[in-house]
């Protein structure tokens, strides 16, 4: 089953950080969802969003054409074709994207009412991911947004937020290679090349890409912040010597 998905964004902030601490107070603040329609709305709060660039998911998103359901193998129980109801599914999804801030509980519940509804909405998973993630559930998010990541190939938030919550874990190499995987989909996802390059300065595992992604940074950075930061870290880290 194939849905054309229109765009919708809002702008968000966030700002670079290399500390832990920090990095655990993003993800308590970090908003990465999809709407019915299929959009990515992704907030990040200026303060508490200070090691991240994300969603969740992280920016105003402008892309999005279309997305495939895809039949992947699944975390819950299987789902035949014609038990799915993917109207409602989608109704209970843009519920909860309307409560995801003020009422992340009763959220949550939709969301795992909209996946009984239709096991294979990507948007659905990815959203309850984000709240899992809000909630320290390390795992059970990762989970979430590796379902999302196999039922929106086109989407880079998915990928970008199942980085964050392997970043989260300590699993440096696998949020790399993930916020890498992510920049596949969407070259050109800021808040994904924001968070790598954070990554990678953070860790010393700079490379020749390195340079070249911080001048992205220091030009079109969501934050005057992010700006400032990419700029310094462009005066010291050199490409390497082959």
């Amino acid at each position: 089953m194939t849905h054309q998905l229109s765009t919708r964004h809002t702008a968000a902030t966030s700002s670079p950080a290399t500390d832990d601490s920090a990095t655990r107070r993003a993800a308590s603040c970090h908003r990465s969802w999809l709407g019915t329609t299929g959009a990515i709305i992704t907030h990040f709060t200026p303060r508490a969003a200070r090691a991240l660039a994300l969603i969740v998911a992280p920016v105003a998103i402008a892309l999005i054409s279309g997305c495939a359901h895809s039949h992947s193998a699944s975390p819950y129980s299987g789902q035949s074709a014609l038990a799915r109801d993917s109207s409602r599914a989608e109704a209970l999804n843009q519920q909860a994207a309307d409560l995801i801030e003020r009422d992340p509980t009763r959220a949550e519940s939709l969301l795992r009412d909209a996946l009984a509804a239709d096991l294979y909405h990507g948007a659905a998973h990815n959203n309850l991911g984000t709240l899992l993630l809000q909630q320290g559930k390390l795992y059970d998010a990762a989970a979430e947004f590796e379902w999302a990541r196999k039922l929106l190939p086109g989407h880079p938030d998915p990928r970008h937020n199942l980085a964050l919550t392997f970043e989260l874990a300590g699993r440096y190499d696998d949020a790399l290679a993930t916020y890498a995987a992510a920049l596949d989909v969407y070259p050109e996802h800021l808040p994904t090349i924001q968070a790598m390059v954070r990554l990678l300065v953070r860790v010393r595992k700079t490379n020749e890409r390195t340079p070249t992604l911080l001048d992205t940074i220091a030009l079109r950075g969501e934050t005057k912040e992010w700006r400032e930061w990419a700029r310094a870290q462009r005066s010291i880290v050199a490409v390497p010597m082959h």
